[in-house]
């Protein structure tokens, strides 16, 4: 093998390199061409490295690293240096795969220096050839190569492109990779083993899992790996912790694992925390902040630490964010990196709960303030004894460019403490007050400034837009804060501030609103600026000498289009777009959380438009000529609303909006919220024939209904003897003898007080059956005292017209609570499953006794009008209260959910459904596959589209059960579904007939399959 730089043009070539760099160069391509051997024809270009003898590999690997030991940084992109890396990991590779214990822990080191000398982007193409090695020797009996050659796959995983990510994925399962580290760690002895084996092994199980997902759930699923970490995690080595937790954090990107993480409870928790400390290296609290993210990724996981460790972990977190806990001296990479941490941390203030008033106990309001004004000084801001000096001294600090990057952050901190603050909160110490005083005037300042600087905002700079937003959401987030002592401050503050040219803003703002929603307006820097104008217009209403200025300028008739226009344009957008920030790196590769949908969900633009038009509405009552709702034609625009606002309190998927929606239309006598299951429940209020409690009102009139519906809903109407469960066990004859009672005209008669007014009444069984009422200003008044002793405090706020409390979640029309333990439920009707044809065949249960099922027959006649009339046609045999439902009890238990709930249970997904055979799949999709068939059977509305869509969605993500699917679907009839299965077996028609596998099906179902390979073809045909 000739040396790189003896060809023509080497001496070119050789420029900007040490006489002793190029010396050693020479001497390693003089030791390469000892193991070179010509391929055929005697070609340089057929040229391979091989060489079996040991002293010439060893020659070789010693020369390789003194070569690589003198290279530094500033040549590393040298060409001779480039053109040398092809040759080294060729014999680098040879060498490995030898085996040969003399020389491999040599080379193991010099791939390692490899690595940490050669820039990762001109190693990149060598991960193939150079990691089948790496990996095959990782459990080697010689721990230092085990060692080393962890240690180098680690770098070389650490710093992969994206578009190699498949090709090493795949190399990592032909090797088997993660099963051979999890063997590896389970037979890891602390007492006889180097501790940085386990953690340069585990290290690397960290990497993978944390960038491939499918790698997790053999980790965490292993419960004898699990143990052996859980006993290391108690052991006092601080850097084994370190590596555990590192392992965790990984692990904790799945939702799965991360909820049997938590199930070790306090002693996971407290290592996290203690990690978290300021006495730890910055490198351990790192993976204590990383770990208590992944953990924390939503609200019922974080709630779930925070019942075990509130205040510990909402001190560490404090403390994380403190800068003066890293200690004197500039502010470097890591320490700004741990600081971004904490205060990403700190986000899980957006979810209520008790750690809240730890974050005030232990000082957050010094810490935020801290971390905006750099040089504040609390003795030297108390001699500013005026408002407009403490502005001036706010706004020199805030035009210093001291840490930009956590403004985001802290705004928005600062905004859910707001947000959740106690109504009689008042700080208890004159630095508290001071600080959160200062804290005020910093927002608003922001907010100013944004409001003003309009659409010129991204133009300027890119790092100012989250900045704006976030100030601005927690502007509005403290004037309307349910804490009297911040919201009068932020109010009083604000107005101020914008006191100078506070109405030139408004008048700019109104006009970009209309502007927005009166022609095609879209990219960031439009749909940016519009959410800061409507948190904007939001907090304008929260001043009163603003709010005749807005009506006057067509606010109402501005808001009121923006509602329309954000509705019907389907404007989806969620806030996190805003906020950069929200974006970790670190858990952008999670997998198979479950996600509760935020307060705003995607509907931020709609919310904001309408919590502005909420505020109009309710303050146009003060303003004269206020019949001019809608700015023109009263009844056409007024209706047109009330439509749209209905829409969203059905049809929104998001709290905020229906909560908001529903406040403007109590306005108009609308008030509570509709849904698909009160609708279905609601139509058996007042019907005699299946209700076991009548009211009687003072002048006689009667009124049936359901016990069961007023124990969920409604207990205080309720008479204690009237209780729906009994306390002992439910048998067939009770059963029976409640039917027969029933037959005769059994009822509980409850005598109301002449003070119940029988139209209010009426309004509230409503309300309690469909979750709205209609009702005038007159009989709302009847409705308040009612609403308030039987403690419906959702109905109650819309009564009062009271705002929406941010975070409070819409009343469930849910009704799964009445099932409770199954046979200590009063109910009229049993069901019965039984084993079908198809039930034996897949799981074999069919040996079992026949299950059942006891129901409430409000709930089963309310949601079956098919079953219903049956039964009362008398065709039911001899009357029975038993029901045989033509279906497993799989698919019997998750049809009994949607009755009481309108909604199905979901198969296993992720991970688990991933790891799921063919076999346990199909047994998961085959419950579906029946209520589709039953749905139609018994018309029920909703069941079979939602069915069809979890089949559909289960099939695309595996295709090998489309063949069973196929199969029987055609036994059910169900020709919609096998037509999808054919669909998905169309592009691999070929090769099933080849394989055989079509042999299984019937001639109709094989030309079905064609028939869709045929058309596949023919699109794919047209598109090329």
């Amino acid at each position: 093998m000739r040396a790189s730089n003896s060809k023509h043009g080497g001496g070119e070539n050789n420029r900007g390199i040490s006489g002793h760099l190029f010396t050693l160069h020479q001497r390693l391509f003089y030791a390469l061409s000892l193991g070179t051997r010509c391929g055929e024809g005697g070609r340089e270009l057929k040229s391979k490295w091989k060489s079996t003898d040991i002293e010439i590999q060893r020659h070789v690997v010693r020369s390789i690293a003194a070569f690589l030991d003198s290279v530094t940084a500033d040549v590393s992109h040298h060409p001779l240096v480039k053109d040398s890396v092809a040759h080294i990991v060729e014999a680098l590779v040879w060498i490995l795969q030898y085996k040969s214990g003399a020389v491999l822990s040599m080379a193991a080191n010099a791939v390692v220096k490899l690595l940490t000398v050669i820039p990762s982007s001109i190693l990149q193409r060598y991960i193939l050839d150079l990691g089948d090695p790496l990996l095959s020797l990782l459990s080697f009996t010689q721990l230092e190569v085990a060692i080393s050659c962890a240690t180098a796959m680690n770098m070389f995983l650490s710093n992969l492109i994206v578009k190699k990510e498949k090709q090493v994925w795949e190399m990592l399962k032909e090797r088997n990779t993660v099963a051979c580290i999890v063997n590896e760690i389970r037979k890891f002895s602390y007492e006889t083993m180097p501790i940085n084996y386990f953690q340069t092994i585990a290290s690397l199980l960290s990497t993978i899992m944390w960038q491939w997902p499918l790698s997790r759930y053999a980790v965490w699923n292993d419960t004898i790996l699990m143990k052996v970490l859980d006993t290391l995690l108690v052991k006092p080595d601080l850097s084994v912790k370190v590596v555990v937790l590192k392992l965790y954090s990984s692990l904790g990107l799945c939702g799965n694992a991360a909820k049997k993480l938590l199930d070790n409870g306090e002693a996971l928790l407290q290592a996290m925390v203690l990690c978290m400390d300021s006495s730890c290296p910055l490198a351990v609290r790192t993976e204590g902040f990383r770990l208590a993210q992944c953990l924390a990724t939503n609200e019922q996981n974080f709630l779930r630490m925070t019942s075990l460790c509130c205040e510990p972990l909402v001190k560490a977190v404090v403390c994380g964010m403190n800068r003066w806990s890293f200690g004197p001296g500039r502010f470097l990479s890591d320490k700004m990196s741990l600081l971004v941490e904490a205060c990403h941390l700190g986000l899980v203030t957006r979810w209520a709960g008790r750690h809240h008033i730890y974050f005030w106990n232990h000082g957050i309001e010094k810490i935020l303030l801290d971390l905006i004004l750099e040089d504040f000084n609390d003795q030297h801001v108390q001699h500013f004894l005026s408002l407009e000096e403490q502005i001036t001294m706010a706004q020199v600090g805030l035009n210093k460019n001291f840490l930009l990057v956590l403004r985001p952050y802290i705004w928005n901190i600062l905004g859910w403490l707001a947000t959740y603050c106690e109504e009689d909160f008042s700080p208890n110490v004159k630095g508290n007050e001071l600080h959160i005083k200062v804290l005020i005037i910093c927002a608003c300042l922001e907010f100013a400034n944004s409001i003003s600087m309009g659409h010129q905002i991204c133009e300027i700079d890119a790092m100012q837009a989250p900045r704006s937003e976030s100030a601005s959401w927690a502007v509005l987030m403290m004037v309307y804060s349910p804490c009297k002592y911040i919201a009068s401050n932020a109010r009083f503050i604000l107005s101020e501030i914008l006191l100078p040219n506070g109405k030139d803003y408004l008048k700019n703002l109104l006009h970009s609103l209309n502007y927005v929603s009166s022609v095609e307006c879209s990219g960031l820097s439009y749909i940016h600026q519009t959410v800061i104008d409507l948190v904007g217009l939001a907090c304008y209403l929260a001043l009163p000498e603003y709010q005749r200025h807005v009506i006057e300028g067509k606010g109402m008739k501005i808001a009121s289009d923006f509602v329309t226009w954000c509705w019907s344009d389907h404007m989806h957008i969620k806030r996190q777009r805003f906020n950069p920030h929200w974006d970790n790196k670190f858990l952008k590769r999670t997998c198979c959380w479950v996600h509760a949908e935020e307060w705003e969900g995607d509907d931020v633009l709609l919310l904001y438009g309408l919590w502005a038009l909420a505020e109009l509405v309710h303050h146009s009552g003060c303003v004269k000529d206020n019949r001019d709702i809608c700015s023109g034609g009263v009844n056409s625009e007024e209706i047109h609303l009330r439509s749209i606002l209905q829409e969203i309190c059905n049809d929104s998927s998001s709290d905020g909006p229906k909560w908001f929606a529903a406040y403007i239309l109590s306005h108009f006598g609308f008030y509570g919220f509709p849904s698909k299951l009160g609708k279905r429940v609601g139509k058996a209020l007042n019907e005699e024939g299946h209700a076991d409690i009548q009211f009687i009102l003072r002048d006689g009139e009667t009124m049936s209904v359901h016990s069961i519906v007023l124990k969920i809903r409604c207990p205080s109407l309720l008479p204690p003897e009237a209780s729906p469960c009994d306390e002992k066990a439910l048998t067939n004859s009770s059963v029976i003898d409640d039917a027969q009672k029933a037959h005769g005209k059994f009822q509980k008669e409850v005598r109301l007080s002449a003070h119940v007014d029988s139209q209010a009444l009426l309004r509230l069984l409503e309300y309690v059956y469909f979750g709205f009422l209609e009702a005038g200003d007159e009989l709302v008044n009847k409705l308040k005292p009612l609403a308030k002793s039987c403690n419906l405090q959702s109905l109650l706020r819309l009564l009062y017209r009271k705002s929406p409390k941010w975070g409070t979640p819409v009343p469930s029309s849910d009704l799964a609570v009445a099932l409770g333990p199954v046979g200590h439920c009063r109910s009229d009707i049993i069901l019965e499953a039984k084993a079908t044809e198809l039930s034996c065949w897949t799981c074999s249960v069919c040996s079992l006794p026949v299950p059942h099922m006891h129901v409430h027959k409000v709930i089963l006649w309310s949601s079956c009008d098919y079953l219903r009339a049956l039964f009362e046609s008398g065709m039911q045999e001899s009357h029975s209260q038993t029901i045989k439902v033509p279906c497993s009890w799989e698919a019997m238990v998750k049809l009994v959910e949607w009755l009481y709930t309108g909604q199905l249970p979901d198969p296993p997904n992720g991970c688990l459904w991933d790891n799921m055979d063919s076999e346990e799949k199909l047994y998961q999709l085959l419950p579906f596959i029946e209520l589709c068939w039953l749905a139609d059977f018994w018309r029920l509305e909703g069941v079979q589209d939602v069915s069809y869509k979890v089949i559909v969605s289960c099939l695309d993500a595996s295709r090998e059960l489309s063949i069973k699917v196929i199969q029987i679907a055609a036994k059910f009839s169900l020709w919609k579904l096998a037509e999808v299965a054919a669909e998905l077996m169309a592009p691999l028609y070929y090769k099933l007939r080849d394989s055989g596998d079509l042999e299984q099906l019937d001639d109709f179902l094989v030309d079905l399959v064609r028939t869709a390979s045929v058309r596949h073809c023919q699109e794919i045909t047209i598109e090329t």
